[in-house]
């Protein structure tokens, strides 16, 4: 489980072995990151707002993304057709599961940058 005290960490010592970068890498880093990073306010936005599983998609989590929507699909169509306590229990089912990432969001979108700080100083050949 994600902890603050580990991502903080996490992105400290990311941070640091970017900043030790020649000036050149460093801008070419920086450009690079800004582009790819996510908003943790748009990911709580797209979770609170839209309980089917968009905030996955926008971390590029196409597999969970695509679960969520399925489950969220079928348990409109449920409600739809007459089978109300199976649609009410599935929805219920996703605000439950999906409320701890709400909560948690700027620790999930932190963690997930983190991840495109790694990769991006690992395609310089910095080791981390």
């Amino acid at each position: 489980m994600l902890t603050k005290r580990d991502v903080n960490a996490d992105e400290e010592r990311l941070r640091n072995r970017a900043q030790r970068l020649p000036a050149i890498e460093r801008k070419a880093f920086y450009e690079t990151v800004r582009r790819d990073v996510k908003d943790p306010d748009t990911y709580a936005v797209l979770n609170w707002f839209f309980v089917c599983g968009l905030h996955h998609f926008y971390l590029q989590k196409w597999l969970r993304g695509s679960i969520n929507l399925t489950v969220f699909v079928l348990s409109i169509v449920l409600l739809a057709t007459g089978w109300h306590g199976l649609g009410v229990v599935m929805l219920l089912g996703i605000l439950v599961l999906e409320l701890g990432a709400l909560f948690r969001s700027q620790l999930i979108v932190q963690d997930y940058n983190n991840g495109i700080y790694r990769r991006n100083l690992a395609r310089l050949g910095v080791e981390v």
